[in-house]
């Protein structure tokens, strides 16, 4: 295994080792300064990051809003305070060593608010901003605003030359780095394109490499790109360390900091995460937000599967082969189904998925009646955590903070499941009813020797682990 030498990275010299950000509240800021007090990049998850009263415990995230603009400014406001308080702990912790990122997803409701009020609030504690979930194009002037470094995470190099053209080339002198995430293999929500298949992942490194090729034409042949998503060992990418035709690469770990004892997930996380098997993480399109996102395949998402199965088109006026009658919601409102489609919703009701829920695409599907009253509530509870949001219809933009479409069933609401699962994972029955994410690698926390016996290491080993090779 080659030597990992240190490279430069938003102006100094790091281990070329990057934590990935985690949110909700799974990257904070003990993991993060622990890591960049091993020499690399610890980062902090900006989105709802947790904050804590004068005794030091969490603060629940309470909204006493009526309305879903009301409710929305209360979790931006939860939100740079959680920012802040995880700056301040990883600063502390890291004394000087290393650097702190803090990741935003762009999608996330008030992201420039968020970003920008912890920038404010932590000045000189984070020293660089992590972005993806999107195309952040305002991430450089927030960048120089503050004089931070930023680091874009993008699956292509179109998506960086159109960054790039658009905004980047502005604020040049601060691109820390480019983080190329795998859009097949990385935990989380992924950016795959239109036009990549979900069922035949490409191998990474021509994809770097067509990266690294477009960043030279823009003079950024000594700025690092960051891999992310499929990174495990280090000797697996031996022939990308010290490649002249890739350039300075970092390697960025989301997943097997999850298991870590520093780690905030619960024990039930934690154990589940040592007895996964390959194909046990499942890439999925029920996120709210559109993209799509890889998570355990758990009861939940085998839920959200079957929900979606259970889901036929309907017509408000006979027309073609749909003539025949439905009555769908407590008025029993006519519509209009195949004959074939009527006859499965009567097979579905008899199992006990009596009631009927309509989509933006003109069909319904089958839910029982518990889970459609959950639904709707968590509908109405809205809190606008998304910039859009396709399961309650959410859009932060005015005048009626409204996507313009109809509520989606079909999907969840995100806020509430990672809330559940951030802090209450110590029962199995919550990581097996709630939205996971993860890695897809993260099975060979079964077979890898260093986790023999249910071993968790601290932050501090995994570094020393990784810097091994192993």
């Amino acid at each position: 295994m080659k030597v990992i030498n240190p490279i430069r990275m938003g102006g100094v010299e790091v281990l070329p080792i990057v934590e990935g950000g985690k949110g909700v509240a799974i990257s904070n800021g003990v993991t993060a300064g622990l890591w960049a007090a091993g020499g690399g990049a610890g980062t902090i998850s900006a989105v709802n990051a947790d904050s804590y009263d004068a005794d030091g415990n969490i603060l629940e995230q309470i909204y006493r809003g009526r309305t879903r603009r009301e409710r929305h400014d209360e979790l931006v406001a939860y939100g740079i305070a959680g920012g802040i308080a995880q700056a301040q702990r990883a600063h502390e912790i890291a004394g000087g060593r290393g650097r702190i990122h803090a990741n935003v997803l762009w999608e996330m409701g008030g992201a420039e608010r968020v970003i920008t009020g912890v920038l404010e609030g932590a000045k000189g504690l984070i020293n660089g901003i992590t972005c993806g979930a999107g195309m952040p194009y305002r991430l450089a002037e927030i960048a120089a605003r503050f004089n931070v470094h930023y680091y874009p995470i993008v699956s292509s190099a179109r998506a960086f030359g159109a960054l790039w053209k658009r905004a980047y080339h502005k604020a040049a002198s601060l691109l820390g780095g480019v983080v190329y995430e795998d859009p097949w293999l990385a935990g989380g929500h992924n950016g795959l394109s239109n036009s990549e298949n979900p069922e035949k992942p490409e191998d990474p490194f021509p994809r770097v490499l067509a990266l690294r090729k477009l960043m030279r034409e823009f003079g950024l042949g000594d700025t690092p790109i960051i891999m992310a998503g499929g990174v495990w060992w280090l000797e697996d990418w031996e022939d990308w360390i010290d490649n002249p035709d890739l350039g300075p690469i970092a390697f960025q770990f989301g997943t097997r900091p999850l298991l870590t004892q520093e780690s905030p997930i619960g024990n039930a996380w934690k154990q589940r995460l040592l007895k996964l098997k390959a194909g046990d993480v499942f890439l999925n399109r029920f996120s709210p937000t559109g993209f799509y996102s890889s998570a355990l395949n758990n009861s939940f998402i085998q839920e959200l599967r079957e929900r979606n199965e259970r889901q036929v088109a309907y017509s408000a006026e006979p027309v073609g082969e749909h003539v025949a009658e439905y009555g769908v919601g407590p008025r029993k409102r006519p519509t209009y189904l195949t004959q074939v489609d009527l006859e499965r919703v009567h097979g579905w009701e008899a199992e006990g998925f009596t009631e009927a829920l309509r989509t933006p695409d003109s069909t319904l599907i089958f839910v029982t009646p518990e889970k459609a009253r959950e639904i709707i509530e968590d509908q109405v509870a809205c809190m606008g955590c998304l910039s859009q949001c396709r399961f309650s219809n959410w859009s932060q933009h005015e005048p009626d903070f409204s996507n313009g479409k109809k509520a989606d069933p079909r999907s969840f609401c995100i806020q509430k499941t990672l809330q559940a699962v951030a802090h209450d994972a110590d029962k199995e029955d919550v990581v097996e009813n709630n939205l996971v994410f993860s890695g897809h690698n993260a099975f060979r926390f079964a077979s890898d020797p260093f986790y023999s016996n249910g071993f968790i290491p601290t932050v501090r080993q995994l570094v020393e682990r990784i810097l091994t090779g192993r």
